[in-house]
């Protein structure tokens, strides 16, 4: 029985303690004011102490509350931006919206989606976070997807995330051997604005051989590497959430780049990749406290 219902249950017996001996006496027996019993007995209907149990005390509405100008903002909108909502929050930020990133997640399911129920919470492990620019990058490689090359041909993403600032390299290939592995290191290390002191990647043959091989000679990718003196960090098998920083930028490069775009060679597709990646590092970004990679990274210049 929660509190609610035992509430209830004990206004039940106060009124038909009223009704046998009278309202003051039963106000003495159960210490209450009269006011109280009189407010019960209106709200009573003679058979169930349900009828007793109390409502909501929650405003229908707020002084602060969204204006029908926001709103309609928002509607409006909404339907070019419904799979990003901070995309959806930057662009009616910069037409003068005022209001925070939750307030309008708030506001749109409480407008447009149905009622979801509340899934447990996942206790995740802790991780240690990196502390500074280029302490360490998650590596990965995309698939570009068939629906936006014209020419039929299959064409490869490399994507270099920093956990730090999550500012983000990507590269185009043709190919998905050691050779676009390293050469796509050497691109990154070239327009990093920083040092890097670790590369994490999967036990893909694109990057390593100690899934195929137990010479212990290393790839081309591990070669250079070493030759740069960066540590090299190898995930464990079958567990893609450990680049789950790279993993998370590759679903978020098909919705906003991939589903927009139509490439008709190898160097038409690194053209639009170049803007984009340009785009990306000044986009807001939730884990970063609503701040761009690049001004993430503003705050370690003096470490850097």
């Amino acid at each position: 029985m929660n509190i609610l219902t035992s509430s209830a249950h004990f206004r039940q017996r106060v009124i038909k303690k009223s009704y046998k001996v009278g309202v003051t006496k039963a106000a003495k027996y159960y210490h209450i004011s009269r006011n109280a019993i009189y407010e019960w007995r209106n709200k009573y209907d003679g058979k169930s102490w349900k009828s007793l149990v109390d409502k909501s005390h929650r405003p229908h509405h707020h002084p602060n509350e969204h204006t029908p100008a926001e709103k309609e903002m928002i509607l409006k909108r909404y339907p070019y931006y419904k799979d990003d909502m901070i995309m959806l929050w930057d662009s009616l930020r910069k037409d003068g919206y005022k209001r925070s990133y939750t307030s309008l997640v708030r506001v749109v399911n409480k407008w447009l989606k149905p009622e979801i129920k509340k899934k447990q919470a996942r206790k995740p492990k802790p991780y240690k976070r990196a502390e500074y620019p280029g302490q360490k990058v998650q590596v990965d490689v995309k698939f570009v997807p068939s629906y936006c090359v014209v020419n039929g041909r299959k064409y490869y993403q490399y994507t270099a995330v920093d956990e730090c600032t999550r500012w983000t390299f990507r590269e185009m290939y043709d190919e998905h051997s050691t050779d676009s592995s390293t050469d796509f290191l050497k691109k990154l290390i070239l327009n990093s604005p920083f040092p890097i002191r670790e590369i994490q990647t999967d036990n893909g043959t694109e990057f390593t051989r100690a899934l195929i091989s137990n010479d212990g000679k290393p790839s081309l990718f591990e070669a250079e590497l070493e030759e740069c003196g960066i540590k090299y960090h190898r995930i464990r098998v079958a567990t893609p959430r450990h680049n789950g920083k790279v993993e998370r930028q590759h679903r978020t490069d098909e919705k906003r780049f991939y589903k927009k775009m139509k490439m008709y060679n190898l160097e038409d597709g690194r053209k639009q990749l170049r803007k984009y990646n340009k785009k990306s590092n000044n986009i807001p970004k939730i884990c970063l406290g609503f701040l761009t990679p690049n001004e993430t990274m503003e705050k370690y210049l003096y470490v850097m």
